[in-house]
């Protein structure tokens, strides 16, 4: 059987051929319309789908290649096949810059034009199928998934509008959990390139041993275990972009290689003396300051200046708190349809505490805890007490209770200040510049309140002069 349910217009003057082709193909299992005019076939694509038109190239009123010339201006999704007893080397040369699939002269066999049609509607299917997945893409990476409305996020999206349409490297800078990766893809598959392949690469996740490899590729016998040759993932995204993620963290020996490869445009294989032309946009990303890894002398100043020809910052959570809201309600609604449970929404304490949590670990992390939350709530929004407990340690303290309780403000101040540098720390692995970011506060000015806390071995009295320096 053939593709079942396509469905199929033959367009031929010759009754004897219209039957013959109508039988044949019914037997096939599509379903088969005909007609002996030209004007009527394009009326009938243009009112209702087909697959295939089979159309004779020589009729009288409008011939098969007017046919297709209006199918064409219509940008209808069919896919025609020319046949003729009158073959000529211009018409099949016409016939196919116009976008035939095939030019077939009569007489024919029958397993012939049998296979012709397979591939014809196999290759349709193909296209459609390649076009679906294309739109799922663009819904998936495009600007409609980067949420927010707070004015940063909202010059990041344009920027990123701009960027798409040019052919420059670009640097995305950020902390982790930021949505580095997700901005690149919106780059890619709203651009010029979305034609062509995405390849991410995370710098800091592939062993030093095998990044060069990895990046270039390598021809049989370059070592040991180099059974055949192998393509580098540049020339994996030859025509698209390669996402180069935690920059930082490639070796200098690498950062070599990779600036010659932005500047000549090629890449060299292990084991090849030949260079490889490559049409390649290269979107790179850290959560590190690379203007400081260019001081310390662990990044190359003139691969910072390659890549740093546009640069996006995307600013960390707590400095976006408008756009907690919406990214929560959308997390909701994602994990909501991916679990099959009907969450409908947020209550205003749960979104009170969400709204003024810090977020080390950014939308990722927001991203984590409403995951969490769908899972384990049973009613139909989500409540205060179904978040976990590092996001409301601090907002769990009853203002009531303490109030009515023999705690003075200065106790209750002091004991939310220490938990929430406790949390900070944990949330940095110990890390004090860290934490000070995260509390909004000066390296000095967290070792004192360490120090009055009793969380640190520094005498307080040293560290308040040094403060009221």
């Amino acid at each position: 059987m053939g593709q079942e349910k396509s469905r199929i217009l033959i367009v031929d003057d010759e009754p004897g051929m219209r039957e013959f082709l109508e039988i044949m193909l019914e037997k096939e299992g599509y379903t088969v319309e005909t007609t002996a005019d030209g004007r009527k076939a394009v009326e009938k694509i243009e009112s209702k789908p087909f697959d295939l038109a089979i159309v004779d190239i020589q009729m009288p009123v409008m011939n098969g290649i007017e046919v297709l010339k209006r199918i064409n201006e219509k940008k209808t999704d069919t896919t025609a096949i020319m046949i003729t007893a009158f073959a000529s080397h211009e018409t099949a040369i016409e016939a196919m810059k116009l976008g035939a699939y095939d030019y077939i002269t009569k007489p024919f066999k029958i397993d012939e034009i049998k296979l012709v049609i397979r591939k014809a509607l196999e290759k349709r299917r193909l296209e459609r199928e390649n076009s679906r997945l294309r739109k799922e893409l663009e819904t998936k990476y495009g600007l409609g998934n980067i949420i927010g409305r707070s004015p940063t996020i909202l010059k990041v999206f344009d920027l990123i509008k701009r960027v798409s349409e040019l052919k420059v490297n670009i640097l995305v800078t950020g902390e982790s959990g930021t949505g580095k990766e997700l901005v690149a893809r919106a780059i890619h598959y709203t651009g010029i390139r979305q034609q062509g392949p995405f390849v991410p690469v995370n710098c800091g996740a592939i062993p030093e041993t095998l990044m060069e490899s990895e990046l270039f590729g390598y021809r049989r016998g370059a070592f040991t275990g180099a059974a055949r040759d192998k393509k580098g993932l540049f020339e994996e995204a030859d025509g698209g972009t390669i996402f180069l993620d935690e920059i930082a963290d490639l070796p200098i020996h690498l950062q070599v290689k990779l600036l010659r490869v932005l500047e000549d445009k090629t890449v060299r294989p292990l084991g090849s003396t030949e260079p490889i032309p490559i049409d390649v946009r290269v979107i790179a990303a850290t959560n590190k300051n690379l203007e400081e890894e260019v001081t310390r002398g662990r990044f190359r100043e003139d691969l910072f200046y390659r890549l740093n020809v546009i640069k996006i910052v995307l600013p960390p959570l707590r400095e976006r708190r408008e756009d907690i809201s919406p990214l929560a309600l959308h997390f909701i609604d994602k994990y909501s349809r991916e679990m099959e449970k009907d969450i409908r929404g947020i209550s205003p304490k749960a979104l009170e505490v969400l709204e003024s949590y810090h977020y080390p670990g950014n939308v990722r992390e927001l991203e984590n805890i409403i995951a969490r939350c769908v899972a384990l709530e049973t009613s139909n929004v989500i409540r205060r007490e179904t978040l976990p407990q590092p996001v409301g340690e601090v907002n769990s303290i009853d203002i009531e209770s303490s109030l009515s309780s023999t705690a003075s403000l200065d106790s209750l101040l002091n004991d939310i200040e220490k938990k929430m540098i406790e949390k900070s720390l944990r949330s940095t692995d110990g890390n004090k510049t860290e934490a000070a970011k995260l509390l909004g506060i000066t390296l000095r000015s967290l070792r004192y309140r360490l120090a009055k806390h009793g969380l640190s071995d520094e005498p307080l009295d040293g560290i308040a002069e040094e403060e009221n320096k």
